[in-house]
């Protein structure tokens, strides 16, 4: 690719589209990006409007007079307020090198996705964890007891759904995000649900290894870290929710691609800007977990 055959527009929507396919928490189904089209530069706010429930009276006929209540907005603010960039270049001399120097940087655009998709996964997983409504009390789980009666995987997940049962949270759509440790202890528990087992890969989320007591378990390694326990028991937490608890808007701001003053090569360089905002608390429930790989 030379500098004179970069097209802005096209770059941004490749990069776009390859973004989804690397996110977890930033993917559709643990966040939702209503306010996605309401941003345009870093620093922008999105207000949101959250519309009060209308009271449910008796009615009797013949008697009741109706009175409407004046239904009412209380406003959150969605900030873009992270800026990420990507930077890279071929040498000229390396472009020799290679049939099609233009597949070589679109090859560094997808590593630059993976890059982004991460940072973005980071910051996601940090705000859910803090911003969650329920929070459950630490746990120590080891793979030996991955079918405990009182301190086992399984309670556990139950706690989460009564949790989310009890707030009136939707059924469907449910999702379960653990670390790898945490599936190790699910795969010795006959009630989980391996995702092979499905019949059909549609509409399978990335990350998703199966289900258990109506959630969709993902598995990432950015999750945040906990300090239930020390070596060599691994602590991170679980985090279970719908994709209403938590909004998420991103946007390529910017793609270039330039001739550096330093070196004869090509170089592309990149934006991303994104914000996040808790907006149903009430929709997510986190847990400090220890786990122990026996």
């Amino acid at each position: 690719m030379a500098v004179d055959t970069f097209i802005p527009e096209v770059w941004n929507a490749e990069l776009l589209t390859a973004l989804p396919t690397q996110y977890i928490f930033a993917q559709g189904g643990v966040v939702n990006h209503d306010y996605e089209g309401d941003i345009s530069a870093y620093g922008d706010t999105v207000h949101i409007g959250a519309l009060s429930a209308p009271s449910i009276a008796n009615y009797v006929k013949n008697t009741t007079q109706i009175d409407p209540a004046t239904l009412t907005t209380t406003e959150q603010l969605l900030l873009i307020d992270q800026a990420k960039y990507f930077a890279f270049e071929l040498d000229d001399i390396d472009a020799r090198q290679v049939r099609d120097n233009g597949q070589v940087m679109t090859k560094a655009a997808e590593l630059a996705a993976r890059g982004l998709s991460a940072a973005a996964d980071t910051f996601l997983s940090g705000l859910m964890v803090a911003g969650a409504g329920t929070v459950l009390p630490a746990t120590a789980l080891s793979t030996s007891d991955a079918t405990a009666a009182q301190n086992g995987a399984y309670v556990l997940i139950r706690k989460a759904r009564v949790a989310l049962d009890k707030a009136n949270v939707p059924a469907t759509g449910r999702f379960l995000i653990v670390s790898p440790e945490f599936y190790a202890v699910l795969l010795g528990d006959p009630r989980f649900v391996d995702v092979s087992k499905y019949g059909s890969s549609a509409g399978i989320m990335n990350g998703e290894v199966g289900r258990i007591v109506g959630f969709s378990v993902i598995v990432s390694n950015t999750i945040p870290q906990g300090t239930a326990g020390t070596a060599p028991a691994v602590s991170n937490f679980l985090v279970a929710g719908h994709s209403m608890a938590t909004t998420y808007a991103e946007q390529i701001s910017k793609t270039e691609a330039y001739r550096p003053q330093n070196s004869f090569s090509d170089a592309v360089k990149g934006l991303h800007l994104y914000g996040a905002k808790v907006v149903r608390p009430e929709a997510l429930v986190v847990c400090d977990v220890d786990v122990t790989v026996l």
